[in-house]
């Protein structure tokens, strides 16, 4: 499966991102957790999750728990419990129809991150990991196709009450990421547009 579409890459190329793009994926992109994506994983409280029904009707979902309730088991799987909710299904039932999902794994505050994770999904009422997961009705088990880490710049710090400092201002020129300057693509970033 291919990382960009014709709509992304329209867009690329208004932009004048596609070299960047390309470049982000090649450094980046992989089909297999690391060790430090279990580790970021397993330390979190929530993440959000999409999934789309079986004719394309997005749906975005927050999941949370204990620390830990979300883990990487092995480089090509990651499982969360299905807690008891509200009845509805939509993510599961989803997953049901149309396996393909996304994942958002994010930290706010001093040191913010963000991993997302694209990959199929299969909905599992009897499997042996139940077991490890107090409350659960049934399990996801996550194949991932893409995972790559993306840029932090604009997580607020709850914690402090403060914005990103990398909003938009009127009374401040814009504040570049360090990013942009590393060796590996500071040669295909574009120039800011307006």
């Amino acid at each position: 499966m291919a990382m960009f579409h014709r709509g992304n890459r329209d867009l690329q190329q208004h932009f004048g991102s596609t070299a960047l793009a390309d470049r982000l994926v090649e450094c980046l992109r992989r089909s297999a957790f690391t060790d430090e994506d279990g580790q970021f994983i397993q330390s979190l409280d929530f993440f959000f999750v999409a999934t789309a029904s079986p004719d394309g009707h997005p749906d975005c979902s927050f999941k949370g728990g204990a620390p830990g309730f979300v883990r990487v088991v092995q480089p090509d799987l990651l499982v969360w419990p299905d807690y008891d909710g509200n009845g509805m299904f939509k993510t599961l039932g989803n997953i049901g129809l149309n396996p393909f999902v996304g994942l958002l794994f994010i930290r706010m505050g001093d040191a913010s991150k963000r991993l997302r994770v694209n990959g199929r999904a299969e909905v599992a009422f009897e499997d042996p990991l139940m077991e490890q997961f107090v409350g659960a009705q049934a399990l996801v088990r996550v194949t991932p196709i893409d995972i790559f880490p993306n840029c932090p710049r604009y997580i607020p710090d709850l914690a402090a009450g403060k914005p990103s400092p990398y909003v938009p201002r009127a009374d401040q020129p814009p504040l570049e990421p360090g990013w942009k300057s590393n060796p590996a693509w500071k040669e295909v970033v574009p120039p800011r547009k307006a």
